[in-house]
Formats: structure tokens, C-alpha cells, sequence
């Protein structure tokens, strides 16, 4: 697909909006606006001064033409006077001039360059220099004006985009050496020092700092770190030299991944913008036909003047550009999408912000979403005949290769107690060097055998199912059952930290109007406490993942229905909500890959806020679809009357699109 270029004769390769529909379109050829017109914009700030200096000489052309305009008739004659005028015309209206043609050869004739150079050429026909000149200097001005603030609100999402490092200092024999990141093998071994961009995911093996997240989640407090520390690419060594071992390869990193959502959110459109896009494919083409019959009908039938109706049929061709909604209302949507990317919401695409005013129920998965997934053991329940040594060695042999925060909680606490249990110490010891055989059953619990003996940890009906007798033991809460050989040894109480946030996102969803659910595979009794904390709508607790999706539907049904979760086992529900929202710190790569929006911090109150930014978006969008329509049909009734002229025509053109734009950027710097 081709793409026509800029003023500056460059690529239009930072647009706001792809072209819309196949064969050679301009980047501005009516419908296919690109957002960087007059220069490079913010990939060139150079190139954006000179077109500023550059529109301010003609400018200045210009008022001096029109001020001595009836000295230079006096003195040079009108062909002496349309001669001094015509070279500010020419200064800034050759670009526009050279495009149309080129976009003419290309087969495109209904475009804002055709129009503009149509317009003014036929004015300058009719003797109105001024006007002439006037309309295609104000039209560069607010090209000029536009691309600034399209350049505005991509700034924030260009941040992101500039935190991939290029290269990585590989330690290999002792020997440092830059590379490019994307050739650090899993395994390597990278150096990092202070003020420099960790290059890749990874640990740490030595070394102690502390690290700048926020370009990556938006969390203002650094994290400590030290040997055995999780590290992101892309977050800042602030202090200490560290040594880190990559974890994966760049291409599946936390940053790589973001990078790659924020190139697809800029191609998702919006329901809206897809319609304006069409709409000016048939609008365009429409006034122009327009403008004909109004400069050919009224002479042929009612006997007026051709150079009367052809001035009139000007007014409709300079009003007909449909920059003002073209630009604008895709640049509402990225600046929303900027905006969101400022509070760490990565949001998939434009169309996402539309989902979101359908939606009227937010669930809310618990574990690791609600909560903070960071389980502790709070209490060791040994049954009768057993005590809580038994106990927790066996629940370490049945957990000691399980992947959920519970099971975590659980070797963290044997951990502690090792330093004074050498018995423990072994026993941990042994099994790091062994491999039990493992079977989890997710949602249920886990069978494990080491040193033939088999060993059950889960929950009570898991237990049960399998012949184990609870000798009438059911405390509340989160609770592991652990039996060995058959034998019921006790219980281990774990509590979750309930997130600081999730009472007031789900109290600011309430305000919003929102209804709220959880669901959950976790006991009973442990949603029925978080949802008294957070006083939210209704829970439903115990449930399988493939329970979860069933549970939603019948409930809710699916597309007015957002999903907020983190684990793998959302994966299937975040994909089949009407909004799936994922948390993007510890999130799993499955979820993040299935969610529409990901949450960097992992804060729920985001979950509220986009939905803050969402109804902005909306509320801006349709404030410049009445501005631009209204004021627009208003100077078009008033041109074919007589009673409006190529003035107030470039006013309802690029001075409406100014509105509009101005508008739209009050997404990035509002407060939410």
C-alpha cells in the first residue's frame, strides 16, 4: 500500500491513521489523513522550527501585500499588484500545488489538496489575490498547528516506545562486550550500571540497586533489588552495578511485549473512526458536485452572474475539506490511548475505548487481581496423632514444585524455619536435588511422590475424593489439606493481602454507575471476606476455570461484561468478555495475550479510571463531530446565499479543525 508524503517530501510513517482503503492514497488525500504534514514532527523537531520560520515569512509577505494594496494598484497597476501578491502564494502554496498533482496522477482527485489548489486558483481567476492567498497560507498554518498537537499527544506513548535499549554489555570469559540486545542468549550473563536501561528480563546474580519501573508500570517508587531479584527490561539502574542472567530472549520480554501492543493499538480503530473514514469518501465528492451545479445552474437558469456563483461554489469547495474531523477525531482516540499509557493502561486499540460504554458489570477475578497474590502462612492446624514438624514436611514434599502462590507461601515459610530445623534443611535440600513425581489439578489441589511415599495437598473436597477422611476438621479461610499415605495430617492456613486500592476502584466503579462481581476458585469463605472488605456487588466462589466462564454468562452474558484477572486459567474468559483487562506486572503471558487492556501496576483503581478516560474520549469525539458538521453546513447555506466569502469559508475549514484538534488534546493533559 502506498503512502503519499508529507509537505517536506518524507514518508508519512507516524501517522495517526493508515490509509483506508487500497491503491495509491495520500497520507492526506481526503480520508487519509497521517498526522505529520509540514515536517517531521516530533521525530524532527528541526524540521518543525523551519516550517514554523518559514510560514511566519510568508505571513508577514502576506499582511504587507494586503496593506499597500491600493499603493500598488496606484502605482504598479493590477497586474503589478497581482504580481506581488502572487509570490506569497507561491511560497507556501507550491508544496500543495506539486501534491495535487501528484495525487491526480495517481488516480485520487478528491482530496483537501485538490480542493485547496481548485479553490484558489480559481479565485486568483476572479481577481481575488487576496483571498487567495489568504486561504492557502491559513490552510498551511493549520496544517502546522495540527501536527504540533498530534505530536502532543504521541508523546506519551513514544516515552514507552523509547525505553528498548539497543545494545547490552555481555559478560563472556570475564569480558565485557556491547552487543545488540536481540542477540543476548538465554542464560547470559549482562552488566548493568547505574543510570544505564536493563536490556533484557532476567535475575539478578550479584549485585545490590534499586530499580526505576515506572516507564514500563507507571509506579513512581523504585524497587530494591538483589541476587535472586526478578528484573524487567527496560527499567533503570538508578545505584548499584548489577550483574543479570536473561531469562528469555528479547522477543518475549515484558518489554518487547508492550511495544508490540502499543504498534497494534495504533492500527485497532475505533467504530467511529471507521465511519468517518467512509463517511468523507462519499461527503468530499458530494459538496464538490455541489459546487458545480451551484456554479453552473443559477447563471444558466435564473441569468446571474458566472463570477458570482463561481465565487459561491469556491465557498463550498474550501468548506467541504473534512480535515476537521478527519485529524481530530482519530487523534481523540490516540489521545486517549496516550492518556491511559501515562496512568500504565495499555489499551489494544481504539475500538477498546468504544467497547468500554456498552459494558455496565465489572468482574473481578480475586487472587493476584483484588489481592496481591502474596500468600503467608498464618497458622499450622495439625490433626489429632500429628503435630505441625509432620505437617510441614509433608506439605513441603506434596508443594515443592507447584507454581501457585499458596504453595510459594508454604515452602517461603519451611524456608525460614530451616535455619533452626536441621531436619527441615535436609529435606528441602534432598529435594532440590531430586524429582518427585508431580500430577496438579488445577483448582484443586496437587499429588506428589518422593521417597516412595504419596503425598496430597489441595483442598478438602480434593482430599475427600480421594478417600481422605478430615476427621471433621474444616477451618475457614485459605486453606491446604495435607495428607501422607492416606493419612490426614492437619491443615495450613494462608492469607492473601488484600491490594490497598480494590475497595476504592471498586467504590469509584459504583459511582460511575457500574455494577461489580467476583468470581473465584478460592473457598468460600475467603471471597465472602473480600468482598466485605471491598464491598463489592456479589461473589461467587469455588469456581473451575472453565466454571468461571459458564458462571459469567449465565449471569451477565458476555459483551456488556468487562473481565479483570491475572492467571492462566483467565486466559479463556479475559478472551470471551465484552472487555478483557489483564494485570500486566505478574500477570501470566497467557492472560496478557488474551486481554484487551493490561494493566502495568497492577492497580485496580486503573480499572476505574480507564473507564474515566473512556467516557472522554466519547464525550470529545462527538463534541467535534457536532462542532465541525454544524459550523460547516451553517457557512456552506450562508456561501450559496452570498451572504459568506472565502474568509469565513477557510475559517469553517482549518479554523474548525484547530477547535477540533486544541479539543482533542485535552485528553492528554487531563487529570483523571
Amino acid at each position: 500500500m502506498e503512502r503519499g508524503g508529507c509537505f517536506s517530501g518524507n514518508p508519512c510513517e507516524t501517522g495517526l491513521l493508515e490509509p483506508a482503503a487500497q491503491g495509491g492514497e495520500s497520507g492526506h488525500a481526503g480520508e487519509t489523513p497521517c498526522g505529520c504534514c509540514g515536517g517531521q514532527g516530533d521525530q524532527d523537531a528541526g524540521a518543525m522550527r523551519k516550517e514554523a520560520l518559514f510560514l511566519a515569512i510568508c505571513t508577514v509577505f502576506f499582511f504587507i501585500a494586503l496593506a499597500l494594496e491600493g499603493w500598488l494598484e496606484a502605482r504598479l497597476g493590477a497586474s503589478g499588484a497581482a504580481a506581488v501578491f502572487m509570490a506569497p502564494y507561491a511560497l507556501c502554496g507550491y508544496a500543495v500545488l506539486k501534491e495535487t498533482v501528484g495525487l491526480w496522477r495517481r488516480g485520487d482527485v478528491f482530496n483537501e489538496f485538490s480542493l485547496m489548489s481548485l479553490a484558489t486558483i480559481a479565485a486568483i481567476c476572479l481577481g481575488q489575490f487576496g483571498e487567495a492567498v489568504g486561504v492557502m497560507l491559513f490552510y498551511r498554518i493549520g496544517e502546522h498547528v495540527q501536527d504540533r498537537a498530534a505530536g502532543s499527544s504521541r508523546r506519551s506513548i513514544e516515552k514507552l516506545l523509547a525505553t528498548k535499549p539497543a545494545t547490552a554489555r555481555l559478560l563472556e570469559g570475564g569480558q565485557e562486550q556491547m552487543v545488540a540486545v536481540e542477540a543476548v542468549p538465554v542464560g547470559g550473563h549482562v552488566l548493568v550500571r547505574a543510570g544505564e536501561k536493563v536490556p533484557l528480563d532476567g535475575k539478578v546474580v550479584s549485585g545490590l540497586s534499586d530499580l526505576d519501573q515506572s516507564p514500563l508500570t507507571g509506579e513512581s517508587v523504585p524497587v530494591a533489588v538483589q541476587a535472586g531479584s526478578e528484573v524487567l527490561g527496560g527499567s533503570i539502574n538508578l545505584n548499584g552495578v548489577l550483574t543479570v542472567e536473561s531469562t528469555r530472549p528479547y522477543t518475549d520480554t515484558h518489554m518487547a511485549r508492550i511495544l508490540q501492543m502499543i504498534e497494534h493499538a495504533r492500527q485497532n480503530k475505533s467504530q467511529t473512526e471507521r465511519f468517518i473514514t467512509r463517511f468523507a469518501r462519499y461527503y468530499t465528492p458530494a459538496v464538490a458536485g455541489a459546487a458545480l451545479l451551484v456554479a453552473l445552474v443559477p447563471p444558466l437558469v435564473a441569468g446571474g452572474s458566472f463570477a458570482d456563483w463561481v465565487y459561491r461554489a469556491l465557498v463550498l469547495l474550501i468548506v467541504s475539506c473534512p480535515c476537521a474531523l478527519l485529524i481530530s477525531i482519530p487523534l481523540g482516540y490516540f489521545g486517549g490511548i496516550g492518556a491511559a499509557s501515562r496512568h500504565g493502561i495499555l489499551v489494544k486499540g481504539g475500538h477498546v475505548l468504544d467497547d468500554l460504554r456498552h459494558v455496565d458489570t465489572v468482574v473481578f477475578d480475586k487472587t493476584g487481581t483484588l489481592t496481591r497474590g502474596r500468600f503467608a502462612v498464618s497458622a499450622l492446624l495439625p490433626a489429632k496423632g500429628s503435630d505441625e514438624q509432620a505437617l510441614l514436611e509433608a506439605a513441603v514434599c506434596a508443594e515443592f514444585h507447584a507454581s501457585h502462590p499458596a504453595a510459594r507461601a508454604v515452602l517461603a515459610h519451611a524456608r525460614e524455619r530451616a535455619g533452626i530445623d536441621a531436619a527441615l534443611s535436609a529435606l528441602l535440600a534432598g529435594l532440590g536435588n531430586a524429582e518427585p513425581r508431580v500430577q496438579e489439578i488445577p483448582g484443586k489441589g496437587i499429588k506428589a511422590e518422593y521417597a516412595g511415599a504419596r503425598y496430597l495437598a489441595g483442598t478438602a473436597a480434593f482430599l475427600r475424593s480421594e478417600g481422605i477422611a478430615l476427621d471433621g476438621m474444616e477451618p475457614t479461610g485459605t486453606i491446604i489439606h495435607v495428607a501422607q499415605e492416606g493419612r490426614f495430617l492437619g491443615a495450613i492456613l494462608v492469607e492473601d493481602e488484600l491490594r490497598e486500592d480494590s475497595a476504592a476502584a471498586v467504590a469509584a466503579l459504583a459511582g460511575a454507575g457500574l455494577k461489580t462481581h467476583m468470581l473465584t476458585g478460592d473457598r468460600e469463605e475467603a471471597a465472602r471476606e473480600v468482598a466485605k472488605k471491598t464491598g463489592i456487588g456479589g461473589y461467587h466462589s469455588g469456581l473451575l476455570p472453565e466454571e468461571k466462564v459458564q458462571t459469567m454468562h449465565a449471569l451477565f452474558g458476555g459483551r456488556n461484561t468487562a473481565f479483570v484477572g491475572d492467571g492462566i486459567n483467565d486466559a479463556p474468559i479475559l478472551a470471551l468478555s465484552g472487555v478483557g483487562m489483564a494485570m500486566g506486572k505478574i500477570g501470566a503471558e497467557a492472560a496478557i495475550e488474551a486481554a484487551d487492556v493490561v494493566i502495568l501496576n497492577d492497580s485496580p483503581l486503573m480499572v476505574a479510571r480507564l473507564f474515566s478516560i473512556s467516557r472522554a474520549v466519547r464525550a470529545i469525539v462527538w463534541q467535534n463531530i457536532v462542532l465541525a458538521l454544524g459550523i460547516k453546513l451553517f457557512v456552506m447555506v450562508f456561501g450559496i446565499l452570498g451572504l459568506s466569502g472565502l474568509w469565513e469559508a477557510v475559517f469553517a475549514d482549518v479554523g474548525v479543525a484547530l477547535l477540533a484538534v486544541l479539543n482533542a488534546t485535552r485528553l492528554v493533559g487531563k487529570r483523571y
